[in-house]
Order: structure tokens, then C-alpha cells, then sequence
């Protein structure tokens, strides 16, 4: 990327395509602490300020009716929450793009090859899974996967600012992957719900460590298994500069 185009939060590595030219000396912020999250951003060449959301994620799952809604709205909060503290905070170094996710996990997914529809079969429930609540719980998880698949479920919203009331523009999408666990002896499971890695993962689990043994594959995005839909986010960043004439432009 030419020299010209650097800047506090863009990277060398960036690749030099509108949406990043745009970003170039604006204040970019990643609304979660999650270092996979941040980890992923830099390798498309963005390095936000770090500054988690202090919204307390209570939204009752039941409540939508499409659950895929529901890290969506999750990620919008986060995002608004983050936003507007730091312009009441200070309103001459607004943030001009906050970035904010939330994945879940949902136990049997219906895998894309399938004929059957999983809606056919009404013995076979879906449940939320987001963090564990201790050892115990993520093993319940894990064996609640294990054998079965699973679908992850990222949602991913931007808040930026705009003149007309409240202040800022979202725009969200939401990103699913499926994760198919191969059947794993139990002494696998506990050895894994007792090293700890899955407390902090949504499903308990975290496919690019020690995770990755328990798992035979997966279906769509990699990154979105991991935290962060890297490539659909890209192109939203894309369309939204193509699209929208005032995006970024305060």
C-alpha cells in the first residue's frame, strides 16, 4: 500500500480499495476485548482502538422470532452503547466507525446437503449456546454437540455518524457457518472441558486451538467460527462506500 494511504488505524498489509482509502485518517473502534477479534481485523489491515461495550447483553433469545436476529440486535446494541458514551465523552474525537459483533451457537443445525428439514422433525430441538457458565456447563455443551452439527451465528454492526436525529447510522449482517463435530469419545470431551480453553467461546469451544481436535469440519466461513466474519464484512465496508455518498464522509 502506497505511503499515502497510512494512517493510525490502517496497516500497512491493507489492501489500497476505496473502503480502506476512506478509512484512511479516520478513528476506527472494535467494540469487544476479544483478541481474535482484533487479530482478525489486522489481517485485512485494520488496527481499531480497543473499547468494549459495557451493554449488558441481557435480550431474551424468545423474544425473536428468527434466532439469527438475535446476535444481530445483540451487536447493535453494543455498537450504539460504545458510540454514543464516546461522543458524551468527547464530542471533538468521535469515533467515526465502530465496529461491534456477537456470535452464538445453535445446536443441530441442519447441514446444507441435507433433504431433510430439520422443522420435519420435531424431536429434535434447537438450543443457544453462547459462553459456558463453568467446566461443568461447557462439557454439558459438548456433549450436546458432539457427533452433531452445529451452526455459528456472528452478528456484525457499524455505527458511524450522520446530521439527522439520533446522531448515527447501523448497518448489520449476520453470518452463519456450519461446524460438524466428529463423535469423540467422552474421556476427549472432559479432557477438553477441563483444560479451560472453551470457558470464554461461544458453544465452549474454540475451533482454531485445542478445539480443532473435537471438530471434522467445516462448512463456510472459517473466520466466523473463530469470531469474526473477515470476508463479508470486507465487502460491506465496499458496498457501503459504492452505495451510501455520506458514509464516512463527516
Amino acid at each position: 500500500m502506497s505511503r499515502d494511504l497510512s494512517s493510525r488505524h490502517i496497516l500497512p498489509n491493507a489492501l489500497p480499495v476505496p473502503a480502506i482509502k476512506k478509512l484512511t485518517g479516520k478513528r476506527i473502534v472494535l467494540a469487544s476485548n476479544s483478541p481474535r477479534r482484533r487479530e482478525i481485523l489486522r489481517t485485512i489491515g485494520l488496527a481499531p482502538d480497543i473499547i468494549p461495550s459495557t451493554f449488558e447483553e441481557n435480550l431474551s433469545p424468545a423474544s425473536f422470532a428468527d434466532i439469527h436476529e438475535y446476535p444481530v440486535a445483540t451487536a447493535s446494541h453494543k455498537a450504539v452503547e460504545v458510540y454514543e458514551r464516546l461522543v458524551a465523552e468527547d464530542p471533538d474525537n468521535a469515533p467515526d466507525l465502530v465496529i461491534a459483533a456477537d456470535t452464538v451457537v445453535l445446536t443441530h443445525a441442519q447441514p446444507s446437503t441435507s433433504q431433510t428439514d430439520y422443522t420435519l422433525l420435531p424431536s429434535v430441538g434447537q438450543e443457544l449456546l453462547e459462553k459456558p457458565k463453568d467446566k461443568a456447563d461447557n462439557l454439558r455443551m459438548l456433549m450436546d454437540l458432539n457427533g452433531q452439527v452445529c451452526e455459528v451465528v456472528t452478528g456484525v454492526t457499524l455505527a458511524y455518524p450522520i446530521l439527522t436525529a439520533p446522531g448515527y447510522g447501523i448497518h448489520s449482517i449476520d453470518e452463519r457457518s456450519l461446524v460438524y463435530f466428529a463423535d469423540n469419545p467422552q474421556h476427549f470431551l472432559q479432557a477438553y472441558a477441563d483444560s479451560g480453553e472453551g470457558l470464554d467461546r461461544a458453544g465452549g469451544f474454540a475451533v482454531q486451538g485445542m478445539g480443532g481436535v473435537l471438530v471434522r469440519k467445516v462448512e463456510g466461513d472459517y473466520q466466523n467460527v473463530v469470531g469474526f466474519p473477515m470476508a463479508s464484512f470486507f465487502k460491506l465496508l465496499d458496498v457501503l462506500v459504492e452505495e451510501d455518498d455520506d458514509f464516512l464522509e463527516m
